[in-house]
C-alpha cells in the first residue's frame, strides 16, 4: 500500500545539531556570541569603508557587500536556531521552511559571486595596474554586484520553485539546524530526480564556474607577481590578494569539505555539524581576517578607536 502524499503540510521539525538536552544551553550561548560577534565585525568593516573617503576604492566596494551579504547569510539561519534552543520546539512552518531556504541559497551564492568578482578586481589591479582605475569604474563595479545579485536571486528562486512541486508524506524530521535544500528535497514522497539533475547541474556550472574563474585569475596573478624584480614590489603585490585568497580558501574548503565529507559518510547529524564550519564560522572569521591583514583597515579601526576615546575623555573632563 502506498504511503498518504500530503501536500497540505504545514509544519517542518529542525532536529539541530546535537540531540543531548543538557548541551542547549552550552549550544545557545555558544551561537549567540558568534552571531553577535559576526554582525559586529560585519557592521565594523562597512562603517569603516563608509566613513573613510581613502577605502572608497573597487575592493573596499566588494569588501562592504561582503561584509553586508555574511550579515544576512548569518541571519537566515542562526536567529531561528536559537528561538528553537530557547523556547525547546524544533517547528518551523512549511513556509518558513521555504522562505529560509531561499536565502540561504540566495545568499551563499552571492557569497560565492562576490568572491569571484573580488578575484577578477584583483587581476586587473595586479595584471593591469596602469588602466586599473579606468577599466574599474563605479559603473562597471555596479554592473558586477547587480549581476551577481540577480543570478543569485535567479539560482535560489529555481530551487524554491522546484521544491514547492514536491509533495510530503508523514516523515517531517530534518536532521539539521536550517532547512538545507538536500535535505528537504530527501524528504519529499513524489520523485525527486529532476530536483537531484537541478542541483547538481547548478553546482557544476554556478559554484564549479565561480571557482575555475577564481583559479584562472589567481594563476594570472601569481604569473604577473613571479615578472616582478625586486622582492618588495613582489611581497607587495601579493599582500594586496592575501585578505581575499585567505577568505576564498576558507569558503570554499569549508563548504567542499562538508558536502564531500556527508556524501561518503551519509551522516546527517555529522552534515548538520560540520556545515557551522561555512555557514557560521567562515562569515565570523573574514572581518578578522580583513582587518588583521590590512594596514589600510586597521588604521581606520585605530582612528574610530581613538576617536571614541578622545570623546569620551573629554565628556568625563
Amino acid at each position: 500500500m502506498k504511503p498518504e502524499n500530503d501536500t497540505q503540510i504545514s509544519v517542518f521539525l529542525l532536529l539541530g545539531i546535537l540531540e543531548n538536552p543538557e548541551l542547549q544551553p552550552f549550544l545557545f550561548g555558544l551561537f549567540l556570541s558568534m552571531y553577535l560577534v559576526t554582525m559586529f565585525g560585519n557592521l565594523l568593516i562597512i562603517l569603516a569603508i563608509i566613513s573613510d573617503p581613502h577605502l572608497h576604492t573597487p575592493m573596499y566596494f566588494f569588501l562592504s557587500n561582503l561584509s553586508f551579504v555574511d550579515i544576512c547569510f548569518t541571519s537566515t539561519t542562526i536567529p531561528k536556531m536559537l528561538v528553537n534552543i530557547q523556547t525547546q520546539s524544533k517547528v518551523i512552518a512549511y513556509t518558513g521552511c521555504i522562505t529560509q531556504m531561499y536565502f540561504f541559497i540566495h545568499f551563499v551564492g552571492l557569497d560565492s559571486f562576490l568572491l569571484t568578482v573580488m578575484a577578477y578586481d584583483r587581476f586587473m589591479a595586479i595584471c593591469y595596474p596602469l588602466h586599473y582605475m579606468v577599466i574599474m569604474n563605479p559603473r562597471l563595479c555596479g554592473l558586477l554586484v547587480l549581476v551577481s545579485w540577480i543570478m543569485s536571486v535567479l539560482h535560489s528562486l529555481l530551487h524554491s520553485l522546484m521544491v514547492l512541486r514536491l509533495s510530503f508524506c508523514t516523515h517531517l524530521e530534518i536532521p539539521h539546524f536550517f532547512c538545507e535544500l538536500n535535505e528537504v528535497v530527501h524528504l519529499a514522497c513524489s520523485d525527486t530526480f529532476l530536483n537531484d539533475l537541478v542541483m547538481y547541474i547548478a553546482a557544476a556550472v554556478l559554484g564549479g564556474g565561480s571557482l575555475t574563474a577564481i583559479l584562472y585569475s589567481y594563476s594570472r596573478i601569481v604569473s604577473s607577481i613571479c615578472r616582478i624584480s625586486s622582492a618588495q614590489g613582489k611581497y607587495k603585490a601579493f599582500s594586496t590578494c592575501a585578505s581575499h585568497l585567505s577568505v576564498v580558501s576558507l569558503f570554499y574548503c569549508t563548504s567542499l569539505g562538508v558536502y564531500l565529507s556527508s556524501a561518503s559518510t551519509h551522516n546527517s547529524y555529522s552534515s548538520a555539524t560540520a556545515s557551522v564550519m561555512y555557514t557560521v564560522v567562515t562569515p565570523m572569521l573574514n572581518p578578522f581576517i580583513y582587518s588583521l591583514r590590512n594596514k589600510d583597515i586597521k588604521r581606520t579601526l585605530k582612528y574610530f578607536g581613538g576617536q571614541k576615546l578622545g570623546k569620551s575623555q573629554l565628556s568625563c573632563g
